[in-house]
């Protein structure tokens, strides 16, 4: 399996000798393939596929693509992380949320039409992601329905997790959508002194639950002085998480 094209930068596409934060194209692909929407491809199909693929390589806070426009392309992020957002009409950004390592954005727009971007993609830190062409892939998918059936059987799966965020933002009090978030973030089988890492600084955490920095900062402080969480830089240990579901509740 190869990419159709050396590592680029978001700055310079021309560039081609940008460290890459993985240093090896061929791990990028393998984890490629263990996403859904690749798994269960063919490897005729993964390999053709691959050909039309191409490394993006970002530093801290470059935008991989821009609300509003037109999209030619989803992504897979290999490495970083990155944030979503949009601007309202007053130029405020909104954060909706943070992509990680093996997880794919835009991918919607597959089947969007006409397909333009809904939001800004930017890298909080150095990041590698994988652009696939919606048109290459659609046309796969099109081909086999058996594609077709694991693709919507993914979106499906996404928006589930969608209504869930949704759910957080209908509760009123600022503390309670902040103790559900961080629930949220927990495994399903944690127990005591569960570790979080968040996945945004702590800023942007607050536009994504919609309340002022120092409104999170101040239940953060509470919670902490509690003794229902412990608190060290992006990472918290929630010691009870039984107690914190029923404060929250």
């Amino acid at each position: 399996m190869t990419l159709s094209t050396a590592t680029t930068s978001i700055n310079n596409p021309g560039l081609q000798d940008i460290p890459p934060v993985i240093c090896d194209v061929q791990t990028s692909l393998t984890e490629l393939r263990r996403h859904p929407l690749f798994q269960h491809l063919t490897d005729s199909d993964f390999n053709n596929l691959a050909t039309r693929i191409r490394v993006i390589d970002m530093d801290r806070h470059e935008l991989l693509y821009r609300q509003d426009t037109d999209a030619s392309h989803f992504y897979f992020v290999v490495d970083g992380r990155l944030r979503l957002y949009r601007l309202d009409y007053s130029g405020y950004e909104r954060t909706l949320d943070s992509i990680g390592p093996g997880d794919c954005l835009a991918e919607v727009m597959i089947y969007a039409m006409p397909a333009r971007y809904a939001c800004y993609a930017e890298s909080l830190k150095r990041t590698r992601v994988l652009s696939i062409p919606i048109r290459a892939y659609r046309l796969l998918i099109q081909s086999n329905p058996t594609y077709t059936e694991i693709a919507l059987t993914h979106y499906a799966s996404r928006a589930v997790s969608r209504f869930h965020d949704l759910e957080i933002m209908t509760i009123q009090s600022a503390r309670d959508r902040l103790i559900r978030y961080l629930l949220n973030l927990l495994p399903a089988d944690t127990k005591p002194d569960g570790e979080i890492e968040l996945p945004l600084p702590k800023c942007l955490i607050a536009s994504r639950l919609a309340m002022q920095p120092e409104t999170f900062s101040r239940i953060l402080a509470e919670l902490k002085a509690n003794g229902l969480i412990r608190v060290n830089r992006s990472k918290l240990y929630v010691s009870d998480p039984q107690r914190l579901k029923e404060i929250g509740q």
